[in-house]
This record gives C-alpha cells, structure tokens and sequence, in this order.
C-alpha cells in the first residue's frame, strides 16, 4: 500500500504509527530498561520498529518512514507529538489544554501548533512518563505536580477532576545558555546604563530583587547578573526547580523537594535557606521568593551575607517591597509594620522590575533604590525608567530614560573600589526611542 500526500494520507501515517507504538509495547520488554543504557535500548527499539513496518507491508516515501519511525520513538521514549516543539529553540512555552489543543509562545507571542494528541490517553501517557522520570507521581489522590525534565525545562501537570475538561500540561522552557547583560542590552530589553547600574550593584555586593509578572525575565536578567560575581566568591543558590546558570567557579545548587509518595520528607524553600546560612556563603541566591522563606532570605541580608539576589513576582517596583511587608507578616514575623518596613529597608538595596509589552517584548520598567522607611511606608528613589508614549493592543512606542536621581549607596560602592559613570544618571533618555 502506497501513503498518498493528502488529508488522508496524513491521517493513515498517524494510524500507522499509532498499530506500531502498540505492537512495539506488546513485543518488546520494557522491563529491563534499567539492565541497558537509554542509548542501547533506543537502538534496539528502532531496530524493533523497522522490522515491524517491514512486515506491515506499507510502501512508504523515505522520509516517511524515518517520520514514523522517529514518532514512534518519540512516543515510546520522550514526548510525542511535543518532541518537535521542544526541539525548537524559538519556543519558551508549551501549553496543552486538550489531546487537540497544543499552544506555543514564540517571542513573546502565544500561538497554537499543529501538534495534537491520539486522544486523551495518549497525553495521559505522557504526563505519567514526565512524571515517573521525575520520581513523583500524579493520580486522583495526588492532582496536581510540578516536576522537571532532563534539559532544565520546569513542567507543571493537573489532571481530572481537577482540571475539569481534560489533562493540562505546561513546560517553561529556558535557553541552552544564560544571555549576558550586554545581550540583553542589544536585544532592547535594558539600555546600557541600567545594564552598568547592575553590573556595579552585583559587584559591590548590593542587595537585588528582580521582579516582574510571570514570564517576563526575571531568571535571565538574574542570570545575568550573576556574571558580575567575583569568581572566589562562594554561592549558593535555593530554587524550586534548577533554572539558575551561574558562571561562578564556587556555586551550590540547591533545589526543593516535594513530599513522597507517602506525604513526607518535603523541603521547602525556608528549610534551605536556613540550611545555607550554615555552610558559609558568601551570597545567597533565592530563584524565587514566594512565601515564608522570605524571612530567612531578609535575616540573611541583615546579618552580613551581602550581594544577595533573589526574584519576586509583583505588579511594580513599589509593590514588590509591599508583597515583602505581607511574606514577611505571614513568615511568622510577628512585629510592629513599622519594624518590618525598617527591616525591608534595611536589607534591599535595588529593585529592578521587568514588564511585557503588548507585543511580547519583555523589558525593564523600572530601576528604583530603597532609601529608607518612615510613617508613610518605605521610601524609594526612581533612578532609571520605561516612559511609554503610547501603548495599544499591538505595539508599544517609548523611551528608556534616568530621572537624574543619584542613588545614595554610591557611596558603598566607591569603599568597594566599584566605579560607576556619572553619566548614567544624568536626567533625560538613555537609549533611542523604544519602538515596535
């Protein structure tokens, strides 16, 4: 039987390979996947799966056949149908809503894909493989996971009946590696004197948040960042998922871990802080803060761990040191407001909070520095910001500019020997207009 390049025959190829995958599962023993490397076993499988479609007698165009082969791979050993988005570096997000409904963001943009699903077992399938490569597990008992695939790549899965329609599926994807600032710079996403402004906090071991909505930055400019860190420097990082990619020479990496299967043995973001207050860091990096732990990431700001960082979901810079007030509240900090905004104050140095434009673009917004805090809440200093002139459903048309405030901490990173150009904060634009 010849495929024909049509509706029809695209719809044969996927029964195709559909009686393949299942014959490949009724024939071969996956069982002793652990007795072989992935490496041997994928190639004993292809061998499998060609002499199957051999014997199904299909006439197929060479491309066609390496097509089916590898989607039956795919199926067997990755993702399916998501393997090629995944393999495209373009893509930041996967999203499946439905067997029939895979959506992808490219450059800021969401689009559907022509991936789909067989049917809502065939998605099953994948998430339960996500999720036993992980080592945890997801059931009517257990809804609701947040695990990671091999590449770095943070998956979250819900499945019915909590998600109501059908099994829901998102990976956040992070690039092969971390951008540099000077990229950042070129790609219009910071001008070049808040770029500076950065590399001189990082430096003079100031006290950053990066903070912004959800899939605006925040990790890449932290990333970023990063590279400003003296080498001999030691660093421990605390993430819910590994996506931090330091460049440092003395970097700990420590990563969350959810309960078992029998609902212990969880650690959470606090309980590694704490831990790493006890093996003698020089900087603490909290890939996100989010919760109680923020206490401990603000104790150890004020008790001589300086040039920490961390990231903050907010709607704005200001609002990013109120959402510290209420973390700190629920942290179990039971002080006067007064005392945790001094307590604030005293620890954060910069604010830099990243926005997305209607296109897609993400950028900075704003640079701000905490100066202190008095009756009316903490006090800040607008150094450098986005001013749009215009913004609409499509585009967004602004300038970065600095405000002519100098900040006051100057003055701590003149004693570090770190020198920052005055010119940076000169009052007027910093960059040519922002277009889109």
């Amino acid at each position: 039987m010849s495929v024909a390049h049509t509706a029809s025959g695209a719809s044969e190829l996927a029964r195709l390979r559909r009686e393949l995958h299942q014959r490949l599962l009724a024939t071969f023993d996956f069982g002793d996947a652990d007795k072989a490397s992935a490496g041997a076993l994928e190639a004993e499988c292809r061998t499998r799966v060609e002499a199957l479609l051999d014997a199904s007698g299909a006439r197929l165009e060479p491309a066609d056949r390496s097509r089916i082969v590898d989607g039956v791979l795919d199926d067997a050993f990755r993702l399916g149908p998501l393997e090629p988005l995944l393999a495209d570096p373009d893509v930041t997000d996967v999203l499946v809503t439905g067997p029939d409904r895979v959506f992808v963001e490219r450059h800021g943009q969401l689009q559907q894909s022509g991936a789909r699903f067989r049917d809502t077992a065939h998605l099953m399938h994948v998430i339960q493989r996500v999720v036993r490569t992980a080592g945890r597990r997801i059931d009517e008992r257990s809804p609701m996971v947040d695990a990671r695939l091999p590449d770095g790549s943070r998956v979250n899965a819900i499945i019915p009946p909590i998600a109501v329609d059908a099994p829901q599926l998102s990976i956040r994807r992070f690039p092969a590696s971390a951008l540099t600032l000077e990229q950042l710079v070129e790609l219009g996403t910071l001008p070049a004197a808040t770029a500076e402004l950065i590399r001189a906090a990082v430096r003079g071991r100031l006290n950053v948040i990066f903070s912004g909505g959800a899939g605006v930055g925040k990790t890449t400019v932290l990333n970023a960042a990063s590279a400003s860190i003296g080498s001999r420097e030691r660093v421990i990082t605390i993430e819910d998922a590994a996506e931090l990619r330091l460049l440092g020479e003395h970097v700990v990496r420590l990563e969350t871990r959810a309960a078992n299967v029998e609902g212990v043995g969880a650690l959470e973001p606090r309980d590694l802080v704490r831990n790493a207050l006890r093996m003698r860091p020089d900087r603490i990096i909290v890939g996100e803060c989010r919760g109680a732990e923020a206490f401990d990431m603000m104790q150890a700001m004020n008790t001589g761990h300086e040039g920490s960082m961390t990231t903050l979901h907010a709607n704005s810079a200001r609002d990013t040191l109120a959402r510290l007030e209420m973390m700190l509240a629920m942290g179990g900090f039971d002080m006067p407001v007064r005392v945790i905004r001094d307590y604030v104050a005293s620890a954060i140095h910069l604010v830099v909070h990243l926005a997305r434009l209607p296109d897609g673009r993400r950028v900075m917004s704003e640079a701000i520095e905490v100066t202190g805090s008095g009756a009316d809440g903490i006090t800040v200093r607008t150094i450098h910001v986005l001013e749009l002139h215009s913004r609409d459903e499509g585009a967004a048309h602004g300038t970065f500019a600095s405000t002519g405030e100098q900040p006051s901490f100057l003055a701590r990173l003149r004693t570090r020997g770190v020198h920052v150009d005055p010119a940076i904060f000169r009052a007027g634009p910093l960059s040519a207009s922002l277009g889109p």
